[in-house]
């Protein structure tokens, strides 16, 4: 989860129209069924505190979004994009597909189809997810957008698009997905923009002051990434195992020699375990995090080799009222050897990190009213992340929210601790049609 600063540069055009017209023209004619859905969105925000690195306003932005999904005998075609007007950019024009910047932002451009009885492939822009977290990942390895779900926009922003070519197969043993990005898709990172970090380098919060030019895994079938997952029911639950070979996800590493953040090397393996215990659902997750350049522990500018574990679970505590608690791990492999490395060991990581979360969840007003509250607490870095939220629905087409991120922590260096000043409150209303 821990999301080190950089700044994404604009990179070549996606391929993924070409891979779609191919796939297209082996369809056979079908006569065109279309449903399209989509909203309206806009919301404002403020920050709560004075940031001296950030504006003042952390959100200012209507949105328009297209959903469309087309049928075409046995296969679907689905398109899903944001048209966005943001009043806190200066460059309106300018478009950057990987990280979200500019005024378009493709979601999903993808085919589905069944090539076989027993498999499904999906081609193009699209979501991927998977694991057992709630708002906690550890094998899901696919980016992420942590810049809209620290600012305040609607959570299903915090999953980022990738361009991948998703099989499934469905044997008797299991089933069996394969995920392969012919070139990275990293997460939409903190990059100091439009949220204040904690920046090694001047061991000091920066922002604006101090945005980082990280160097991109941009090209093409060199720098892919795979990820694997074969699940199946295991004494009454889901059980999954895990395999991703690839990068971290946001520039964990630094290059000296030019002064630049990157992406280092980065394997993964891990499996959970999800099911009903009780009157609720409980769940469990391991993985571990292969730092493939630094497997010694002894570079200060790699990250080490990590395990990570959580466990959870969620259930009705009273009528319209749910609770989800999760315990979350984080243990560095080798913490000696990154001592010895480190600049200050006053602001070094320890050796664990824990995260406890609570979820709840109160529905009221039958159920046009919806308030929840998603807390995170680090008793190991002392910092904590509160996220308020309410949602009003007036009728079948508007909605009204209300939500915050708050920040507190006893250093600026810590995970939520350096994002204090970056606290903030939203109000925005949606009309779906």
């Amino acid at each position: 989860m821990k999301t080190v600063p950089g700044k994404t540069a604009l990179v070549p055009k996606p391929m993924v129209p070409g891979l779609l017209a191919a796939a297209l023209a082996a369809m056979p004619a079908a006569a065109l069924d279309t449903e399209l859905h989509g909203f309206v969105d806009a919301r404002g925000g403020m920050r709560t505190q004075n940031d001296p690195h950030e504006d003042e306003r952390s959100l200012a932005e209507t949105r328009l979004q297209l959903d469309s999904l087309t049928y075409l005998g046995p296969a679907t075609f689905q398109a899903r994009a944001d048209f966005v007007y943001d009043d806190l950019v200066s460059d309106h024009g300018k478009v950057d597909l990987e990280n979200g910047d500019g005024f378009f932002d493709l979601r999903e451009l993808n085919l589905l189809f069944s090539p076989t009885a027993g498999s499904d492939l999906k081609i193009g822009r699209q979501i991927l997810t998977w694991g057992t977290g709630d708002l906690l990942f550890i094998n899901d390895l696919f980016p992420k957008d942590w810049n809209s779900f620290l600012l305040g926009r609607d959570e299903e922003y915090l999953k980022a698009p990738s361009d991948a070519l998703f099989a499934s197969f469905f044997p008797a043993i299991g089933s069996f997905d394969l995920t392969y990005m012919p070139r990275m898709d990293a997460d939409r990172y903190v990059d100091g923009r439009r949220i204040s970090y904690w920046n090694p380098a001047q061991q000091a919060l920066a922002g604006q002051n101090a945005v980082i030019d990280a160097e991109r895994r941009d090209e093409w079938f060199q720098d892919h990434e795979i990820a694997a997952r074969f699940y199946r029911p295991l004494l009454g639950y889901e059980g999954a195992l895990y395999a991703y070979h690839g990068f971290w996800k946001s520039p964990a590493g630094f290059d000296p020699s030019v002064g630049n953040a990157y992406f280092p090397n980065l394997n993964a393996y891990g499996a959970s375990l999800q099911g009903s215990l009780g009157s609720g659902i409980a769940n469990a997750e391991a993985g571990y995090y292969d730092s493939r350049e630094d497997r010694s522990g002894t570079n200060p500018f790699v990250p080490n080799s990590e395990a990570r574990f959580m466990a959870g679970y969620e259930r009705e505590v009273a009528k319209d009222l749910t609770a989800g608690a999760q315990y979350y791990l984080e243990w560095m492999m080798d913490h000696d050897a990154y001592l010895a490395g480190v600049p200050d060991r006053d602001t070094a990581r320890d050796e664990f990190r824990h995260v406890l979360t609570l979820r709840l969840t109160r529905m009221l007003m039958n159920q046009n009213l919806v308030l929840g509250l998603f807390t995170f607490y680090s008793p190991s870095d002392n910092d904590a992340y509160f996220r308020p939220n309410a949602t009003y629905k007036l009728n079948d087409h508007w909605q009204l929210f209300a939500n915050a991120n708050l920040f507190i922590g006893e250093h600026d260096y810590t995970f939520f601790g350096q994002f204090e000043d970056n606290s903030n409150v939203n109000l925005g209303a949606r009309y779906s049609f």
